[in-house]
């Protein structure tokens, strides 16, 4: 399992609504996606910053489903070049489920 942080820099003024209105437009890709186990979008309106937190079943669904096809999108709808971190999910405390697991590597 992988945890997948993505931040990319945002229009200076942007607003918490303008924002919104963005990452719901990207919803159907995400919410039908098999490889994907959860992602939490983020807003910084101090910094004019926003991204994702991506939970992938594997290291390789994260590299297939954030190439650069995504990349290109995020440049296109954002205007900044994203920053991707892949980092190996050791443990995963799901307070909603009450569960607490150990998934094998990504």
């Amino acid at each position: 399992m992988i945890t997948e942080l993505v931040l990319f820099d945002l229009p200076k003024g942007i607003t918490r609504e303008e924002v919104m209105a963005k990452y719901r437009q990207s919803i159907p890709t995400w919410s039908g996606n098999g490889d994907l186990l959860h992602k939490a979008y983020f807003f910084d309106e101090e910094k004019s910053q926003g991204g994702g937190v991506y939970l992938w079943k594997s290291a390789e669904a994260a590299r297939r489903w954030h190439g650069e096809e995504f990349l290109k999108r995020i440049r296109t709808v954002y205007g900044s070049e994203p920053r991707i971190t892949c980092l190996d999910t050791l443990i995963v405390v799901d307070n909603v489920t009450g569960q607490v697991s150990e998934p094998a590597p990504g």
